[in-house]
C-alpha cells in the first residue's frame, strides 16, 4: 500500500468536490422506487450505460411496475429485453419480480439481507438497491469503486484483492448521503478510465470479455432470439440457416437452455418455455 494516502475526510472531500461539479445524468438516479432500481442495477451488469439508457426507459414503458413485470409470460420478457444480452438476467428479474409481486404484495424489502433473498440478486445487486432506493449505508464494490481505491490506495500495487478494499469503503463511507457518495465514487471512476490506465487491471479480480463471436453466448442468444419471435416453435437448422450459427454450437446453447429452464422441446421443436 502507498505511504502517502489520503485520510478518510480528505478523501472524501476530493471525490464530492468532484461530484458536485461534474455529477452524471441517468433516469435511474432520479427515483428511489426499489423495482425501478432494481431494472437499472441488472440491466447495467455486463452492458454499456449508453446502451442502457434507451432499453431502460422502453422496459419501463412496458413494465411502468412490478406488477407487469410480475404478470409478464418469459417469452415477452426476454422479447423486450433482446439487444441488452446476458438473456438470465431477465429471467432472473422476472422472477425476482414474481416474488415481490406474489409473495410481498409488491412491497420490496428495504434492506440488503432480504433483498439477496430474491432470486438472481447477489452481493453487489442487494446492497446497490437498499442504498440508491433506501440510502442505506451498505459496503459494496463495484468496477468504477474498485478503481477509484485502487488508484487512491494501491497505485504501485498488483493483484489488488477486492477484501483489502472493503475496510477501506467501510472506512471512508460518507454516511450522511450514502446515495450520492456511491454515485459520487462511480463518477470518479469512469472518468478515471478516461484519462489514465484503467486502475481496475491492477486488480485480482480483472478479466477481460471473452470474444463474443464464436462462442455460445452468441449462439445462446441467437435461439432466444428467434424463439421469443416464433413462439410455435422452430428447429435447430431453421435456426442455423437464419442465424448462420454452426448446428453443434446451437445444440450445446439449446441443452442448456433447456436445463436452464429458458426453452422446452418436443419432438425437433424448441420454443420458450411456458
Amino acid at each position: 500500500m502507498a505511504v502517502n494516502v489520503p485520510s478518510a475526510s480528505d478523501f472524501q472531500e476530493i471525490i464530492l468536490n468532484y461530484f458536485n461539479h461534474n455529477v452524471r445524468q441517468f433516469p435511474w438516479r432520479d427515483t428511489q422506487d426499489p423495482y425501478k432500481i432494481l431494472v437499472s442495477e441488472i440491466m447495467l451488469q455486463q452492458t454499456q450505460t449508453e446502451r442502457v439508457i434507451k432499453k431502460y426507459a422502453q422496459w419501463l414503458s412496458i413494465y411502468p411496475t412490478v406488477k407487469e413485470a410480475a404478470e409478464s409470460p418469459l417469452s415477452d420478457i426476454l422479447l423486450n429485453w433482446n439487444g441488452l444480452g446476458y438473456n438470465r438476467r431477465a429471467k432472473f428479474l422476472h422472477e425476482a419480480c414474481k416474488k415481490v409481486y406474489y409473495e410481498c404484495n409488491s412491497v420490496f424489502p428495504s434492506n440488503s439481507q432480504d433483498l439477496k433473498r430474491l432470486p438472481g440478486v447477489g452481493d453487489y445487486t442487494s446492497c446497490a438497491v437498499s442504498c440508491f432506493a433506501f440510502n442505506n449505508p451498505e459496503v459494496f464494490i463495484e468496477t468504477n469503486i474498485r478503481s477509484v481505491f485502487i488508484f487512491f490506495y494501491f497505485p504501485d500495487d498488483q493483484q489488488v484483492r477486492d477484501k483489502q478494499i472493503f475496510p477501506l469503503i467501510e472506512k471512508t463511507l460518507y454516511k450522511d448521503n450514502p446515495r450520492n457518495w456511491y454515485y459520487a465514487l462511480m463518477d470518479y471512476g469512469a472518468e478515471l478510465k478516461k484519462k489514465i490506465k484503467n486502475p481496475g487491471r491492477q486488480s485480482a479480480h480483472y478479466s477481460k470479455q471473452t470474444k463474443f463471436e464464436g462462442s455460445i453466448r452468441q449462439a445462446r442468444g441467437a435461439l432466444l432470439r428467434q424463439l421469443v419471435q416464433n413462439k410455435n416453435g422452430m428447429k435447430l437448422n431453421t435456426i442455423q440457416d437464419i442465424e448462420c450459427i454452426g448446428y453443434s454450437r446451437l445444440e450445446e446453447a439449446a441443452v442448456k437452455l433447456v436445463s436452464e429452464g429458458y426453452i422446452q422441446k418436443s419432438g425437433d421443436l424448441y420454443c420458450i418455455k411456458t
